[in-house]
């Protein structure tokens, strides 16, 4: 619980490799931990190779929020869930077809139905 405080509120990065879902491949549906706003589909899940839980598409776009976020020296867009305000990770677009994005998401932000 500790690790999704920090992520979550402080907006801290877990270490790549370390989140339980960088390479899980079970079927359903990604929730927010804190509030369990639905927000990824496992069959939008891709190995980025970032050593994050990536997705090319949230299930709805109005389930996640996207702001600019300079904090760390470089450019890049924070995402968010829209029902809670809970950091999820961050967004890139160097993801594969169809959308060309990559949600780069915190295992500690999130759920699995299977894992809790």
């Amino acid at each position: 619980m500790h690790d999704q405080l920090k992520i979550c509120i402080n907006k801290v990065t877990e270490r790549p490799f370390s989140g339980k879902y960088h390479d899980y491949k079970e079927p359903g549906i990604y929730k927010c931990v804190c509030c369990g706003n639905d927000l990824f589909k496992s069959d939008t899940k891709f190995d980025s190779g970032t050593g994050w839980p990536s997705f090319w598409a949230p299930i709805k776009k109005e389930n996640i929020t996207e702001k600019k976020d300079n904090s760390l020296f470089m450019r890049c867009i924070e995402v968010m869930c829209s029902r809670c305000n809970a950091h999820l990770g961050h967004l890139f677009n160097d993801g594969p077809k169809p959308t060309g994005l990559r949600y780069c998401i915190n295992s500690a932000s999130i759920k699995h139905p299977l894992t809790g």
